[in-house]
């Protein structure tokens, strides 16, 4: 079962994905990033390999696309707030994004 990060775990694991963009979300256990691409053609198509990897690990993350840039937020809804779950896709999207 999946369950929310420990305070030793959110220290090592979300401080690597806070120096790549990421941050958290006032008011809300979830971290957000924005991710701008060429144009929509390659924002559409990284949320296409984003959303293969989502749904293999069935983790989806909340986003939204408006022409070449994507807001992102993760949160892991089952357990109410941040899950490894959430540090894995975030770390697949940056991956992806490079």
């Amino acid at each position: 079962m999946t369950e929310l990060l420990s305070d030793t775990a959110r220290e090592t694991m979300l401080e690597p994905l806070m120096k790549t963009g990421w941050a958290m979300v006032e008011g809300r256990d979830a971290i957000t990033k924005t991710f701008q691409f060429a144009d929509f053609t390659d924002a559409f198509g990284w949320m296409t390999r984003v959303a293969i990897w989502a749904e293999k690990w069935n983790h989806h993350p909340e986003w939204s696309n408006v022409y070449k840039t994507v807001e992102v937020t993760l949160a892991t809804h089952d357990v109410g707030g941040l899950s490894s779950l959430d540090v894995k896709l975030a770390r697949k999207m940056d991956t992806l994004a490079d």
